[in-house]
C-alpha cells in the first residue's frame, strides 16, 4: 500500500473516521465530487453558488467545487463559472467564506475542455485548442447555449510556445483561487479535456516533446503540476486523472501503464521537494466490471499501491461500496457525486444509512438557481429518528 494514510496502524477504519489531509484534519471520509452544474450566470458564481456548497459543507468536510474555468478559452457548456477574472474571484470568496462558516474544507478544481469546445464558446469564434487536430468523434456532442447538440470542430493544435503560455494560466487560476479564499485547487487532467488530451495516445499525435513516448505526453501535466506546486505550496494541490476512462475518446493503449507513469512522476515530485500533495484523486474504470472483466479493479489497486501519498476514489460508489474501499484500504477518501447533488446532507444519510432521495438528470445542467440545485430536501426529523432507531 502506498504510504498514503495518517490511519494509526491496528486502528479499525471507515467511511466516518476522522483523516488527516495534510495540513487539513477531515472528520470523515466522505468528499464532494466536482460535479458541473451550469449554474454560473455569465460564468460568475452568485448566491444560489453560496447556498448549494454550504448546503453540503460538514464540519470537517472535503468539497471539491465543479470544473472552474482558468481563461476564456476554458468553455465547453454554458453558465460554467471560472476563476480568471477579478469579478469572479471576489465572488468565489463569498462561496468560500460560507463553507469555511461551516467548518469545511474546499478546493477548486481547475478545467480547461480543450478540444470538447465550440466556436460559439471561444473569443471572437475561434477554434478550440488541443494537443491535435483531430476532433471529438461524431459518438460524442458538443452541448450548445440554445440546448442544441452538434458535432465537435476540427481543434487547434497549441505550439509549444503556446503550452508554456497555459502553463502560466494555470499557475494564475491557482493564485487566484487561493486569493478566493479556497483551501486548495485540483488540477484536473482526466475526462479527456485539454491536459488528459496529452496524456492519451489515442489523441496525442505530436511529433514534438509533448507526443510520441509517454515521458512526452506527460510534460504538459507535469509542468502544470510543478508550476501551481511552486505558487501556492504541494498541500494546496490535488492532481486528478482518469487513465481508463474513454470519454470524450479519451482512449489510451496502455490504461495501467499511463496511470502508473503519473504516479511514478508525482512521487518524484513530491520526493524532489520534501513534501507530498494534497492528494491523487483517481476516477474508477468501472465501466470494464460491467463488460465482465476485473481489469478496472485490479488496475485502481495497483495505482492504490504506487502512489505515496492520500488517494481519493470516485465513480458510481454508493454508501456500501464506498465503506468497503476505506476499509479494505483500496482508498483514503471516497467522492461522491451525484448521490450529493439529490442529497445536501449526504454525509449523515450515508452515516446513519438513511433513506436517499432519488435525483432528477433532467436537471443537472440547467440554469435554474433552485430547481435541482438547492431544492433537494433535508433529512426530516421523523426521517432521521427513524434512522437512527433501525441503526
Amino acid at each position: 500500500m502506498g504510504a498514503a494514510s495518517e490511519d494509526h496502524v491496528g486502528e479499525e477504519v471507515s467511511l466516518f473516521s476522522p483523516y488527516k489531509l495534510g495540513k487539513f484534519q477531515l472528520e470523515h471520509r466522505v468528499v464532494l465530487a466536482p460535479l458541473t452544474r451550469c449554474r454560473g450566470i455569465n460564468g460568475v458564481p452568485n448566491d444560489a453558488h453560496v447556498e448549494y456548497y454550504s448546503q453540503r459543507a460538514t464540519s470537517g468536510g472535503l468539497l471539491i467545487t465543479e470544473g472552474t474555468h482558468v481563461s476564456d478559452t476554458a468553455a465547453g457548456m454554458p453558465n460554467v463559472p471560472g476563476i480568471y477574472t477579478e469579478e469572479q474571484v471576489q465572488a468565489w470568496k463569498t462561496v468560500t467564506d460560507a463553507v469555511h462558516a461551516k467548518g469545511a474544507i474546499i478546493f477548486c478544481q481547475l478545467w480547461h475542455v480543450g478540444r470538447a469546445s465550440h466556436p460559439v464558446y471561444q473569443p471572437n469564434g475561434a477554434m478550440p485548442i488541443s494537443s491535435t487536430n483531430k476532433p471529438i468523434s461524431s459518438k460524442w456532442k458538443a452541448f450548445l447555449p440554445d440546448g442544441s447538440e452538434v458535432e465537435y470542430p476540427e481543434p487547434k493544435p497549441l505550439s509549444r510556445s503556446e503550452i508554456l503560455e497555459y502553463v502560466e494560466i494555470y499557475k494564475q487560476a491557482a493564485i487566484n483561487s487561493i486569493r478566493a479564499g479556497f483551501d486548495g485547487v485540483e488540477i484536473l487532467g482526466a475526462h479527456g479535456y485539454l491536459l488528459d488530451q496529452f496524456l492519451k495516445d489515442h489523441i496525442n499525435d505530436r511529433t514534438d516533446e509533448y507526443g510520441g513516448s509517454i515521458e512526452n505526453r506527460l510534460r504538459f501535466l507535469v509542468q502544470v503540476v510543478e508550476v501551481v506546486v511552486s505558487a501556492v505550496g504541494p498541500e494546496r494541490v490535488g492532481v486528478r486523472i482518469s487513465p481508463a476512462i474513454e470519454f470524450n475518446d479519451g482512449i489510451d493503449s496502455d490504461p495501467l501503464g499511463l496511470g502508473l507513469a503519473i504516479i511514478n512522476k508525482l512521487n518524484k515530485l513530491q520526493e524532489s521537494i520534501g513534501s507530498k500533495l494534497a492528494y491523487l484523486h483517481v476516477t474508477q474504470p468501472r465501466f470494464l466490471a460491467q463488460e465482465g472483466s476485473d481489469d478496472g479493479a485490479e488496475w485502481a489497486r495497483k495505482w492504490r499501491e504506487a502512489y505515496q501519498g492520500t488517494f481519493i476514489t470516485s465513480g458510481g460508489f454508493v454508501r456500501e461500496s464506498g465503506i468497503e474501499a476505506v476499509a479494505k484500504g483500496e482508498a483514503d477518501l471516497v467522492a461522491y457525486g451525484r448521490l450529493f447533488i439529490s442529497n445536501p446532507d449526504l454525509v449523515k444519510r450515508l452515516r446513519l444509512n438513511a433513506p436517499l432521495n432519488k435525483y432528477d438528470r433532467n436537471t443537472f445542467y440547467i440554469p435554474d438557481p433552485v430547481i435541482g440545485y438547492t431544492d433537494y430536501p433535508f433529512l426530516s426529523e421523523e426521517e432521521e429518528r427513524n434512522a437512527v432507531s433501525s441503526l
